[in-house]
């Protein structure tokens, strides 16, 4: 500051003084003088400036190439979204909680929020990405529960085409697991999937590491390592096993690698022409259960995708899509004490074998209206515990989905649902949704 008020009054009265020279005016020894000293003081400071600037760049220059400043040379952003998703409907079951078991499902008669959800993405430095989706929602009592449902990271810069993920996040089995509800086809939950993973899908803390082959097609093969307890992990060491084996819960705590969860997968995809593109995966997931000290758990899966989008399309209509998936799961039960059964104290060491599968079918009609139609079946297998959750169910849905724009929609969904032991119930549910701000890019 000093050295600027310095250059200031020495710029000042050099201007006065040779100003005054160039018009004539007469000049005194000493102004002359003055004016050289002005002029000297001037040239001086600016110097001292031009020293400063040239050290600042270097500074400027010098901390670029340093890896902590470089994480942010290619500039950061964050997006921030909301999708607010409300239910509205009747069910000829007054329990409709019985018949929709998925946590962002229509829970009630007349309104259900099944799903307020605030997403964050973005760029963290070049080196990661980084996001968060946490859920707002309305229990069938109207309670209000928030849940960290997703936060993870993605590398974007490892060689060889690998890409590590890890955090809070939903594991890569099959489409429909990682699909939040916003992207869903329908207005609920595949009843297989309720079936394998629980009301809320399967989800853990851990990594996944994949490799993205060097084939002329895409395929990419993946490994996630997760924690194996927790209630999102309801076919392993989580607090909902017992509904599926019906014994008490033995405490099986993490000793080695073989307490984990893991859930590999491939997956490719083909360009069959110009319109027409196919892709196709296999998944598992194996890890213990807690029903007994040396119990595990394997789930098999294949899932199937097809597309047709037409060459002359239009905000990509017409189009039509095809998706299935089966899911076969080997739970094995070990001897164990009843939980709720004084008939029957002690439960025989068994296996569990469950199956299912769904397939729906997508009709982009014209811009902005798909119609939908999905059949599903899932049956258990043996068991000396009766579970409702392993009971057999079968469910075809018709629907109309119009989207007034890409910030919301509208849906309609008829349910007929049929359980053997209780008998055939009618669901009829409207669906609203609205965007706010960005969100992520749909899974194609």
């Amino acid at each position: 500051m000093n050295s600027f008020n310095a250059f200031l009054s020495a710029r000042t009265r050099a201007l006065i003084l040779a100003g005054a020279l160039a018009l004539g005016a007469p000049v005194s020894a000493q102004q002359s003088a003055e004016t050289e000293r002005a002029l000297d003081s001037l040239t001086a400071v600016v110097s001292a400036l031009q020293a400063q600037v040239e050290g600042l760049s270097v500074a400027v220059n010098g901390a670029a190439a340093q890896p902590a400043a470089q994480a942010r040379a290619g500039g950061t952003y964050m997006n921030v979204g909301f999708v607010g998703l409300t239910d509205f409907g009747w069910s000829t079951e007054p329990d409709v909680e019985s018949l929709q078991v998925g946590d962002h499902d229509p829970r009630v008669r007349g309104w259900t929020l099944p799903n307020g959800e605030l997403t964050l993405d973005g760029a963290v430095d070049p080196y990661f990405q980084a996001a968060t989706s946490i859920v707002y929602k309305l229990d069938g009592d109207g309670e209000t529960g928030v849940e960290l449902e997703e936060m993870y990271f993605l590398t974007t810069s490892l060689p060889g085409n690998l890409q590590l993920k890890g955090g809070q996040f939903f594991a890569e089995f099959g489409r429909q697991n990682t699909l939040h509800p916003h992207s869903w086809g329908f207005a609920d939950q595949p009843l297989v999937l309720n079936r394998m993973f629980g009301a809320e899908g399967l989800r853990s803390q851990g990594f996944r590491l994949s490799w993205l082959l060097p084939t002329s097609f895409y395929t990419e093969a993946s490994l996630g390592v997760f924690n194996s307890g927790g209630e999102t992990a309801s076919s392993f060491r989580s607090e909902e096993s017992p509904e599926i084996h019906g014994g008490e819960a033995v405490e099986r705590g993490v000793h080695d690698a073989r307490d984990l969860l893991y859930v590999p997968r491939l997956s490719t995809s083909i360009e069959l022409n110009d319109t027409q593109t196919l892709l196709f995966g296999a998944s598992a997931a194996l890890g213990p259960n807690n029903s007994g000290t040396g119990s595990d758990t394997r789930i098999f899966g294949g899932d199937l995708y097809w597309k047709w989008k037409s060459a002359r399309a239009m905000q990509g209509f017409p189009f039509v899509s095809f998706q299935t998936e089966g899911i076969w799961r080997r739970y094995e039960a070990g001897r164990r004490s009843a939980a709720e059964s004084p008939f029957l104290p002690i439960l025989p060491a068994e296996t569990l074998s469950d199956a299912g599968m769904y397939a729906q079918l997508l009709w982009g009609i014209k811009p902005l209206l798909v119609a939908g139609l999905r059949a599903e079946v899932v049956d258990g297998q043996g068991g000396a515990f009766e579970s409702a959750l392993r009971a057999d169910r079968q469910r075809v849905s018709p629907n109309l989905t119009w989207y007034p724009s890409e910030f919301s929609k509208i849906r309609v969904q008829y349910n007929y649902d049929l359980r053997p032991d209780i008998g055939v119930d009618h669901s009829f549910w409207m669906q609203i949704e609205f965007l706010l701000g960005a969100h992520a890019a749909h899974k194609f």
